[in-house]
């Protein structure tokens, strides 16, 4: 079993060696193709566009692949994503480092090696993902995962691995390749013993640490050598002051690239609310924002004039939404929304104005969604320091996770962890995650 195992992994990491080197050619193929027919002017021709005179340029960038262990770790695909982007931006350096400093500027033009990776950085991720998705259907290629433990984590890992089908993993009671150990309710004698125990069957084994909601990737170590123990340095990283001029910085620039899109969207949805009901398009609502300080928050009117009249008579008729209502903070089928406002809900296109709060300072474009003035008590004295501390998004974590089917309380969670673990990388995600939804939401419209 371990030599078919071994065998499956050498040939898996051939493969994606042999795809990413094919579409590394690939890239350099468009440019020199792009260069020769339509940018003459901005890139030099060369008297040589033989395609292997860049092979060392191929080779320090595969090379930088392997240092971050793409070939050789099972990542999610935004992980993977960021470690093929972190790897491509650091060969360019290098790369330009080496062309710079050998005077081979005369040979290599700098501007047709940034075009280059820039192309790379946009097929690398999809034909990762194409790739990964044809050899995952061939069982051969995926790895027995065993999860371990006794908490009800242990039962969200499963379903990640069922569902996740980009780390191609497969579940087993039995004999497995990879072990993962939930550390949460396990006394650290016992952990050791299990580790210990599945040490002499695995030869990979993960540990999940207790404080499982603390994202340890942006963590430093802090070594205490004379007492021989080391401290992991935690902060709720959307609170340093730093990273809130980081995130307003790259937020601004997000807002000016997109700002003409949502003028031509805005004018489509006011519209089409003016034609479905009677009554103003924007609708104002009192919301709870940086510090816990009141802001009305702008969004498209959804519901009917006289929403509160048909919800009374509604809730007469079916008291079982109220019940719905207290765990949900919504009902399952809200009457008071119009036509319109069912699909601006569905597709989040009800939250665009709010891009008049970021303009005023209200607002971020990614954060914790605004919570209502009633639900201040329900977010939790101990909870408040954390969530209120930050401005609310247009965007967040919550919306792009199933917030239809997530708890007040899952919501609450979410935000947290997003502040206490805050990084570029994650807004990205969120960013990306939502225009998914959004599009898709249209798409299914």
């Amino acid at each position: 079993m371990k030599s078919k195992n071994s065998l499956a992994n050498i040939i898996y990491i051939f493969i994606l060696l042999l795809v990413d080197y094919l579409v590394l050619v690939l890239s350099l193929e468009i440019v020199i193709y792009l260069r020769s027919s339509y940018l003459q002017e901005l890139l030099p021709q060369f008297t040589e566009n033989n395609i292997y005179r860049y092979q060392w340029i191929i080779f320090i960038t595969l090379l930088i692949f392997s240092f971050e262990k793409i070939y050789f770790i099972r990542y999610d695909f935004w992980s993977d994503t960021k470690r093929v982007l972190k790897g491509l931006f650091f060969s360019m350096i290098a790369v330009l480092s080496v062309i710079i400093l050998s005077k081979m500027s005369e040979e290599f033009s700098r501007l047709f090696i940034v075009l280059f990776y820039l192309i790379a950085t946009i097929l690398l991720p999809i034909s990762k993902r194409f790739l990964k998705k044809l050899l995952f259907k061939m069982s051969f290629f995926k790895i027995n995962v065993k999860v371990v433990g006794n908490s009800n984590l242990v039962l969200d890992m499963e379903k990640e691995i069922k569902n996740n089908w980009y780390f191609g993993f497969k579940s087993s009671k039995r004999k497995a390749d990879l072990i993962i150990i939930i550390s949460k309710n396990i006394e650290v004698k016992k952990l050791e013993k299990i580790i210990k125990r599945y040490s002499k069957k695995a030869r990979n084994i993960y540990v999940v640490p207790y404080m499982y909601h603390l994202d340890f990737t942006y963590s430093s170590i802090v070594d205490y050598f004379n007492i021989r123990i080391s401290a992991i340095h935690i902060e709720n990283r959307l609170l340093n002051i730093k990273n809130i001029i980081i995130k307003n910085i790259f937020e601004k620039i997000m807002v000016v690239l997109f700002f003409p899109f949502a003028l031509i969207l805005h004018l489509i949805i006011y519209f089409l609310i003016k034609l479905d009901s009677q009554g103003s398009v924007i609708f104002k609502q009192k919301r709870l924002g940086l510090k816990g300080e009141k802001f009305s928050c702008y969004k498209y009117r959804t519901m009917y004039v006289n929403g509160d009249e048909i919800l009374k008579e509604y809730l007469i008729n079916n008291p079982d939404e109220l019940e719905y209502y207290s765990i949900y903070h919504k009902y399952k089928k809200d009457p008071r929304i119009t036509r319109v406002g069912r699909f601006l809900r569905a597709s989040s296109l009800d939250e665009f104005p709010q891009f008049f709060n970021i303009l005023r300072g209200d607002m971020n474009l990614i954060g914790p969604r605004p919570y209502m003035l009633e639900e201040k008590e329900n977010i939790g004295k101990e909870n408040e320091d954390i969530i209120l501390e930050v401005k609310p998004g247009i965007t967040g974590l919550w919306q792009v996770s199933g917030r239809n089917n997530l708890t007040f309380n899952k919501r609450v969670e979410l935000d947290k962890w997003y502040i206490q673990n805050w990084s570029l990388w994650i807004d990205f995600v969120i960013f990306m995650k939502t225009l998914k939804v959004v599009f898709s939401k249209i798409g299914a419209k």
